[in-house]
């Protein structure tokens, strides 16, 4: 009757995880079936570094238009249905957590996106742009950029996406420490291994030169030394608690 039981759960859990990705994945869909209709105000937005400059996009496929337009609808509804993506998340996974992990995970959840946006902003507003502007500028006058639509938009999208991602880093910092599962101490030790990392995934996202690469690079391994600190603040703040606690304790049994 146990085995039963426990074959049941198992079934009763895939089915949700089946209908946290269908519901998921329509989120997606309908969001970027609603991007692909105001296709033309986001390609505006995201070539307006270089439309800024005086230059602008070509294509030299018959379907590279519509096939960028889909690429790019679909990156952008990912970004608006991560709130619901999210949420299926959360509600999956809930009955597993502990109270406490409870209360961190519900805020690290509606954190998490904010700093998501908040990446993928700072990523195209100022770094992307400044980027863009210095390199198109620094071919000069006398030779002409024939920048593709579809490269464009490829190389705008990973560019932007990673930052989404590691502005992820100090939140999740934060809730691992506060959760005891990373220490200041083993992040310090892992400063070398962590910059070689950065500078690999910045060398893989970027073209081949330098500036770029560290455009992606520097506000990464700044995101990691901002993690260590948040990890000690952590720290010193657990340790403060554990004395208070320790001295009220000697107080009551005197």
């Amino acid at each position: 009757m146990a085995d039963s039981d426990k074959e049941m759960s198992v079934v009763e859990h895939l089915a949700e995880l089946r209908r946290v990705l269908v519901v998921s994945f329509i989120a997606i869909i309908v969001c970027a079936i609603g991007f692909f209709f105001a296709r033309e105000f986001v390609l505006a937005v995201i070539k307006d570094p270089v439309t800024s400059l005086g230059h602008d996009l070509q294509f030299l496929g018959v379907t590279e238009p519509i096939m960028t337009f889909l690429r790019l609808s679909l990156f952008m509804g990912f970004v608006a249905a991560l709130p619901i993506v999210l949420w299926q998340v959360w509600g999956f996974i809930l009955p597993a957590l502990k109270r406490d992990e409870k209360k961190y995970f519900t805020l690290f959840v509606v954190l998490s996106y904010l700093a998501f946006i908040v990446g993928i902003c700072f990523a195209f507003f100022v770094v992307y742009r400044f980027g863009v502007a210095f390199l198109l500028r620094f071919a000069g006058d006398e030779l002409i950029p024939m920048l593709t639509l579809g490269n464009y938009v490829s190389f705008t999208i990973t560019f932007m996406l990673p930052f989404g991602l590691v502005f992820q880093l100090p939140l999740a910092a934060y809730l691992l420490s506060k959760l005891g599962i990373v220490s200041q101490r083993a992040m310090k030790k892992a400063r070398k291994f962590a910059l070689l990392v950065i500078v690999i995934i910045s060398a893989m996202l970027t073209p081949a030169d330098i500036l770029t690469c560290l455009l992606l690079a520097t506000p990464m391994y700044s995101l990691f030394e901002l993690s260590i600190w948040i990890v000690g603040r952590v720290e010193k703040r657990k340790e403060k608690l554990r004395e208070q606690a320790a001295r009220e304790e000697e107080e009551d049994e005197a």
